[in-house]
């Protein structure tokens, strides 16, 4: 039959949308949780089908490989958070001190004939000055109240978090599962044609591909490494500044040596008027150990992981973890930078349709 009514065809149409407003708002308090199971499915795949190749069972594979996940990513997760939360609060203090001290760098140079003396000792007052003026030790003690409301707000919220992770699990079981019908059914709900469902198909896989096990997993192992570092050579704080680490190397604008270099030069300065040759070795060790491991691992792993074809722009990732983390929380982290490279990709398909 052919409409010639205009409301026969501007009344479905509202409907459709009403009713995409209606399921949004349905599954608005639990989006991180959906999102979550989407990215535990993903990533879970390729193990599950590893599984499945020795254990015919179905629902014993997906049940396996979720409980390799969990132990590989959740534990060593709780145990980084409460390690950070401890490292956090003890940097805090130690930074709090040392500006009502006045002794900001710490190094105690008292030899008024070096003129690098002269020159740090200039760079502690200029600093503590410019703090003084911006109120940074009101700042730090308004802080402190906030901090500890954060981490009591986070300790009580915990049995929401096990909950919220048993659902994010059940969920990825049910995905796994019917993996492929659930597939199947979104490709033939979306209004588009097959090759432009392939194209969006292939992109995204080559963006989680690039996100996950390249960005993401690279930025992760430089932050070990320079735990690793920092432990050996004996920065204060070793966990709470690798992950620090991990955070910076996602932004190619500043990179890990905004943190390894200070810290290294900090280390070969306070050895240096402190007449201390372990703790200036140690400094030279770690500028040596983060110029030619922790800022040239990531070049190694990237060349052995990422297709030219797969690359994603670094710009992208960057926007899409920071704007993925505010709007998610910690799984935004990974799923930002997949959404928003996507979305460009769609939109371009659609130009190159309509347009």
């Amino acid at each position: 039959m052919i409409i010639t009514n205009p409301y026969q065809r501007i009344v479905p149409f509202i409907l459709f949308i009403l009713a995409l407003v209606l399921l949004f708002l349905l599954i608005r308090p639990m989006i991180t949780i959906l999102l979550g199971s989407i990215l535990l499915s993903y990533v879970s795949f390729p193990l599950y089908k590893r599984i499945t190749k020795k254990i015919p069972n179905k629902s014993l594979s997906i049940i396996l490989s979720l409980f390799i996940i969990f132990l590989i990513v959740l534990i060593p997760f709780a145990f980084l958070t409460f390690e950070i939360t401890q490292q956090g609060v003890s940097f805090y203090n130690s930074l709090s001190n040392n500006v009502a001290k006045g002794a900001l760098f710490g190094f105690g140079c008292t030899d008024t004939e070096s003129q690098i003396c002269l020159i740090l000792n200039q760079a502690e007052k200029f600093s503590l000055d410019q703090l003084s003026k911006v109120g940074f030790d009101k700042q730090l003690k308004e802080f402190l109240p906030i901090l500890e409301n954060k981490i009591t707000n986070f300790i009580i919220s915990i049995p929401m978090i096990l909950a919220g992770i048993f659902l994010i699990f059940i969920i990825s079981y049910f995905i796994l599962k019917d993996w492929g019908k659930i597939l199947k059914k979104i490709v033939n709900l979306l209004p588009m044609r097959e090759k432009t469902i392939k194209k969006l198909i292939k992109q995204f896989e080559n963006i989680a591909h690039t996100v996950i096990y390249a960005q993401l997993f690279v930025a992760l192992v430089q932050g070990i490494i320079a735990i690793i570092g920092f432990y050996i050579f004996g920065i204060p704080f070793p966990i709470f500044f690798g992950v620090v680490v991990a955070f910076c190397a996602l932004i190619p604008a500043i990179g890990t040596a905004i943190i390894w270099m200070p810290a290294s030069f900090y280390l070969i300065l306070n050895g240096y008027f402190s007449y201390n040759s372990g703790i200036l070795w140690n400094g030279i060790g770690l500028f040596l150990y983060g110029l030619l491991i922790i800022s040239t691992i990531d070049n190694v792993l990237l060349a052995k992981i990422v297709h030219a074809k797969s690359k994603v722009n670094q710009i992208l990732v960057i926007v899409g973890v920071i704007g993925g983390a505010a709007l998610f929380g910690i799984i935004g982290i990974f799923i930002g930078p997949i959404l928003l490279p996507l979305l460009i990709t769609y939109f371009e398909t659609f130009k190159e349709r309509f347009v």
